[in-house]
Order: structure tokens, then sequence, then C-alpha cells
């Protein structure tokens, strides 16, 4: 449950004054997920680093201590001071795309090699300059891509923690914390051309902000993720398609389960939260089940989540919306979403059908959610509205229902308490 403001800025004061060598016993580092707090809280629940020793805290403030300490006996308990920037050597040296780019490789280079009228539509990119492309994104990967255990709490250390350019991959492990960051800016330097990808081909990074693969009992909690001064829609036009440099913000992938995502907020994105990245049952099938309740999502464009194979309850989540949004909810694969008491802040020219796409899924719980245009806020069924607008009908029962869940705020309250409390440096 979302921490009371009373209590939030006493814990923020404690962090801001501890020192990194004592031990804080009150802080957001050594909270765990409230019992009933969503999918999280299955079984043993989620603890992440909160039964550290003083011995495996660590206040970082550089990438080397990230690495380091992320690297560090668990329980751990990392907490960011101030900006970290993924693009950097091990002396802290920033870097940028050159740095990084393999011998063979100019981006001038490879749209004159892929263009499509020169290389055609059927068939992916190979060659010299593809590989040179790899092995340029190889480079970055390893710079950028850090890998967190089991175990583990990340935190922001008081106000204004930032990770830019980093991609944080929670990659088959178990018991992780991530809360009061500020994610900036995961952007890939060699976006690949797929021109197979869809009718007229597509350009697909690889970063997300956070990924979570593989993984279970997993609670991402009061973050704030932003592509910053670069965001998606400035990003040119290169064989018809933008050239796309952004992937998730927030992935939870390749059989991950048991996981709640709360009070963060999403801003200024494209594809923003995909749970289940394949329509394959082998890994998926029984597990991606997740919670996504108390989120900001705003001017966010798709993915808010696309879901396939798991049982998800989408609750009390504020959408502020665009005229340019692809959609809300994707239901996808044998995907159970349960939407309840969200709010849909949009203009009076955007469609309700619009809120929600049918990715091969059967059928969306969809209740007491409200559409709001300037001050009116009506009810909305997000099921008839869509089926009112396409063929085939969804259904209305998506096979279960939610029984782990904090108070279900009355949607109406939902605006205002979300957009106060939701993101980094709300606690």
């Amino acid at each position: 449950m979302r921490t009371l403001p009373a209590l939030a800025a006493t814990l923020v004061t404690a962090a801001l004054c501890w020192p990194a060598s004592a031990t804080a016993e009150v802080s957001l580092g050594r909270q765990v997920l409230a019992p009933n707090d969503g999918w999280a809280s299955e079984g043993a629940g989620t603890t992440g680093g909160s039964a550290a020793p003083a011995a495996n805290v660590h206040v970082v403030d550089d990438r080397a201590g990230l690495v380091a300490a992320l690297a560090a006996p668990a329980p751990r308990i990392v907490y960011v001071r101030g900006r970290i920037d993924g693009d950097t050597d091990d002396a802290g040296r920033p870097l940028d795309c050159d740095d990084y780019a393999a011998p063979g490789y100019t981006l001038d280079g490879y749209l004159d090699a892929y263009d499509p009228d020169v290389w055609g539509r059927e068939t992916e990119p190979s060659g010299p300059l593809e590989d040179a492309r790899v092995a340029s994104a190889a480079n970055q990967t390893a710079r950028m891509k850090l890998k967190v255990g089991s175990d583990t709490t990340i935190v922001g250390l008081g106000r204004h923690a930032v990770l830019e350019g980093v991609n944080l991959h929670v990659d088959r492990a178990d018991n992780v914390i991530i809360r009061n960051l500020t994610f900036v800016d995961a952007a890939d330097c060699f976006p690949r051309w797929d021109p197979t990808d869809g009718a007229s081909g597509e350009w697909n990074s690889l970063y997300d902000n956070v990924s979570v693969t593989g993984s279970t009992h997993v609670w991402v909690e009061g973050n704030t993720f932003t592509d910053g001064d670069n965001p998606d829609s400035a990003q040119p036009i290169h064989f018809g398609r933008p050239y796309q440099v952004h992937d998730g913000q927030l992935d939870l992938t390749n059989g991950s389960d048991l996981i709640t995502v709360s009070w963060n907020a999403f801003t200024g994105h494209d594809k923003t939260m995909l749970i289940g990245s394949t329509n394959n049952p082998a890994t998926d099938r029984g597990r991606l089940n997740v919670t996504v309740h108390h989120n900001l999502f705003d001017t966010t464009l798709q993915r808010l989540p696309r879901v396939r194979f798991g049982q998800v309850h989408v609750y009390n989540n504020h959408y502020r919306v665009s005229d340019d949004l692809v959609y809300a909810l994707g239901v996808g694969v044998e995907s159970g979403i349960v939407a309840q008491a969200n709010v849909f802040t949009a203009s009076r020219d955007l469609a309700p059908s619009r809120l929600v796409y049918d990715w091969g899924g059967t059928a969306l719980t969809a209740r007491d959610n409200l559409l709001r245009t300037g001050h009116r806020a009506v009810p909305v069924d997000l099921v008839a509205e869509y089926n009112a607008a396409n063929d085939p009908d969804l259904g209305t029962d998506a096979g279960w229902e939610p029984v782990r869940h904090t108070r279900i705020d009355a949607p109406r309250a939902v605006p205002a308490l979300v957009d106060r409390f939701a993101g980094a440096d709300s606690h």
C-alpha cells in the first residue's frame, strides 16, 4: 500500500540524513510489500533486500558503484544518490553513439545498404553492415544493461535520484524491489530495421528502462519513467517509418510472474508496458500474473499494458491520453485482464473504442471505469464501446476474479490521488 504522505516525508528526511556507513532501520530500503498488495504478495511475498546486514547496504552515485553494488552479496540494498549516467566508461567519462560504433558501421551506410528500394522488403538485413550494427549494439549493451539479482532492493535516496541511459535487467531472479527512481532515456544507438515487420516494416530497439525476464516476486513502486529531452516524437523518419530508439519503459516477459506495479508515472512514451512477448504458451501459460494499480499513464501511446496469457488486475490507474493514442489496454492471446475503477482523461475527439485493442484475446472484464472530458466524468463500458466499432466482439468475462489487492478507491477520486502521489519523489 502506498505510504501515507506524513510517514513518507519522515522516511525521505531519514534517507537524506542517513550516512553511507550507518544502518537505516527506518527507510524505504527496509520496507517490504504489504500483504495482499497484488500478485507480488502471493506466497512468501516480496521483501527484496530488506533483511540485508549493514555490510550489504550500499550508497552509489556513479555507474561503477552501481555495478559493484549489484554484484555484491545478497540480500542487498542499493541506494541511488543523485544522477547516474549509464553511458560512461569505467573512469566516468561520458560515452556517445560514436564510442560504441564498431568498425564498418555508420548510420548513413546502413540506410544506403538496406533502403527498401535497394534491399527489398522480403528479407531481413544481413551482411557486413548488419554484422557491424550487431557488434555496435553489443558494445552499448555491455554498458547500459545492468543485471539485478535475487533478494535486492534498489531505491532512490532522497529526492531526484536518476538513472539515465540505464536498462535494469531483472533476469531469472526472485524477490526484487525497485522504488523511488526516475528512469530517463534508455535510447538505442543502433536500432534494427526489419522490413518484414508489419505491412511497412519497423525499426526495433533493444532497451527498456526496466526489463523483467523469467523472474518472480517483483515490486516496482513509486518510480517515474521518461524519455527526457529525447522523446519518441522527436525521432526522424527513415524508410517511411519512425526511427524507433526506445523500446518499453517496463516490460515483463519470458515467464515472469507474481509482480505488482504501483504508484509509478509513465510519461511521454510510445510502447510502455508489455506483459508477455510472444504468443507461444510454452513459457508463459499460467504465469505473467501481474497487478497494475495507482499508476499515472501520461501521454503514453500504447501498451498500457498489452497482455498475453496472464491474469492481470488493472485498477485505479489514471490515463491522460492524447489524440495520438494507439490504444490503452491490449487484449492478447489467452489474456485475462480485469480493468477496474480506472479513469481515462481524453479530449472529446477521442473515440472510446480506441481505448481497447484486440491482439488475439477473447475477453476483457471491465467495470466502474470513467471517461473524463474537461470537467465531466461519465461511466464508460470499455467492452461495449470496443464491440460497437469492431468485429469480432470481445466477451466480458476474463475468467477470474482478483482477490489480492489494496483498497480499491472510488474512480472519481483517482485523478487527484494518482496525480499527487504517483512517481518518484512523491513518497
